[in-house]
């Protein structure tokens, strides 16, 4: 004949409940990490999408230097296996712009043309985050032989067309000087800048703009009124950007740099 034990009926009980609630748990955890219902947060970036009083829609990745990494590309941004966005000018394959990673151009070899080591043809802006010295800088070089840094095997630059954003009566003129295309003409747009905490946004404009819309939304939407400086990039057709799902194809060509995050 048995023998009823309440005490063991209600530890099993118990256990039982246990089991029950944490097996809920994990599962809840692992659903958790599948929604995709709402732009994607990244390891260390975060990504905004606003629209500014001027009517132009911006799409921000918000990153520190770090997490920055310089590519050179065959093909549209969005069809990637990383995050980010396109990068400097080029031509036929061939780069205009700077794009350097402690000395060493992202395609070919330091002092090869079409390689990153050069803004081609002209002095253009080039923002450069000195690791060592913990700082970014807007540089007005020709070539990375000319930039400044405190450890050369520790730094990376990015070039462009200076924005000017310490300089509100003559950045127009300087952006000219650098032959920024189409100024004046409404086209997507793209852009780099940083803040006075060292954070770097990625930018990207699919609403059609003249540089000086594109400028005035940024200082609007971006940096929460912290920005310091950066740099106009490649754009119309070529301004791209991919974060997960969330993807700006541009016009569909193919670009031959990007500047993607490393998480």
């Amino acid at each position: 004949m048995s023998t009823f034990h309440p005490a063991k009926s209600n530890a099993a009980t118990l256990l039982i409940y246990i089991l029950i609630m944490l097996t809920s748990f994990i599962w809840t955890i692992i659903l958790g990490f599948h929604k995709n219902d709402q732009p994607p947060n990244l390891a260390i970036s975060e990504y905004r999408v606003t629209q500014a009083s001027n009517g132009v829609t911006l799409h921000s990745i918000q990153t520190p230097p770090q997490n920055i990494g310089l590519r050179a590309i065959t093909g549209n941004v969005t069809d990637m296996n990383e995050n980010g966005i396109n990068g400097g000018f080029f031509w036929q394959g061939y780069l205009l712009s700077i794009a350097v990673i402690n000395d060493r151009p992202v395609k070919g070899l330091p002092g090869d043309y079409g390689s990153g080591w050069f803004n081609i043809d002209r002095k253009r802006g080039t923002l450069v985050w000195d690791e060592k010295a913990q700082t970014f800088t807007i540089q007005v070089v020709e070539n990375a032989d000319e930039l400044k840094v405190m450890d050369r095997g520790h730094y990376w630059a990015q070039g462009g067309v200076s924005m000017g954003l310490t300089n509100p009566d003559g950045w127009a003129a300087q952006a000219i000087s650098e032959e920024m295309p189409v100024i004046d003409e409404k086209r997507m747009r793209s852009g780099i800048v940083y803040d006075r905490n060292n954070n770097v946004y990625l930018v990207v404009a699919p609403t059609p703009c003249t540089g000086e819309q594109f400028r005035t939304a940024v200082q609007e939407q971006v940096g929460n009124g912290q920005l310091v400086d950066g740099l106009f990039l490649d754009g119309d057709g070529s301004s791209q950007l991919k974060v997960a799902d969330y993807l700006l194809p541009g016009d569909h060509r193919e670009v031959y740099q990007m500047i993607a995050l490393l998480k």
